[in-house]
């Protein structure tokens, strides 16, 4: 994995910024894509810099924007002359009850979760089969299992489980596409009722009745990367057993 690329999007802070970090201690240099978190893309490349210098980049773009994607992974190529990884992590999220949903909320979590990933993939692809790298998605427990209230969300992260798969069977055999569904690690920054009560049902629902941390979502990514070299296909939920007992 030494003096390869890899671009993550979303990748300013939560998990994101964890992948970026796990990744960057296996030796790869990191474009840290962000839209509107500059000061935290810039902290985290700073930090990742003084480890090893010239090893990490900032790159600005709304992922609503097709017409940018194409850009934001040539920057991100050439910097190194290598791009061996495209995680699309970016993500947004937040309930749209039945009844409240606009064709703006359908836009906005079509747009992150599943549009934008493909373009991405897809503007990638003549990089990665050159490096014979990677495409992991983060996806979600709830892209298997529906989430009450959100049901333009987990539909977007259906059809990004569904993408994964489907550009396996594209790109094969010189880029493997992988999936990552990440359960209860983070509570997210809005959209979901947070108190303790709320968050205690959830970790009951658990196999191994806790929170997981970033670390475990980053730990996935990079043994899909760098150990798995006969995965392709397939979306690995990191839940502790939640996806079993949604």
């Amino acid at each position: 994995m030494r003096n390869t690329t890899a671009l993550i999007t979303g990748a300013a802070k939560r998990i994101g910024a964890e992948i970026s970090r796990m990744l960057h201690a296996e030796g790869m240099n990191i474009a840290i894509h962000y839209r509107s978190s500059e000061d935290e893309a810039q902290a985290l490349c700073d930090e990742l810099n003084a480890l090893r210098a010239d090893s990490a980049i900032i790159l600005q773009a709304d992922l609503h924007h097709t017409v940018e994607l194409e850009s934001l992974v040539k920057q991100a190529a050439d910097y190194w002359g290598d791009l061996s990884a495209l995680i699309n992590n970016a993500s947004t999220f937040y309930p749209t009850p039945v009844g409240s949903i606009t064709e703006a909320h359908w836009d906005d979590l079509m747009g992150s979760n599943l549009k934008a990933p493909l373009f991405l993939s897809q503007a990638a692809t003549p990089y990665l089969k050159t490096s014979r790298g990677n495409i992991i998605n983060i996806v979600d427990v709830h892209g298997f299992r529906p989430m009450k209230l959100h049901p333009v969300y987990c539909a977007a992260k259906a059809g990004l489980a569904m993408l994964t798969q489907s550009l396996a069977r594209e790109l094969g055999p010189e880029i493997k596409v992988n999936g990552v569904a990440p359960g209860a690690i983070m509570w997210p920054e809005s959209g979901l009722e947070e108190d303790a009560a709320t968050q205690q049902m959830i970790l009951d629902r658990t196999a191994l009745k806790r929170k997981g941390e970033p670390r475990d979502i980053a730990a996935t990514v990079r043994f899909l990367i760098r150990d798995a070299d006969y995965i392709t296909g397939q979306v690995i939920p990191v839940c502790g057993g939640r996806s079993i007992n949604i």
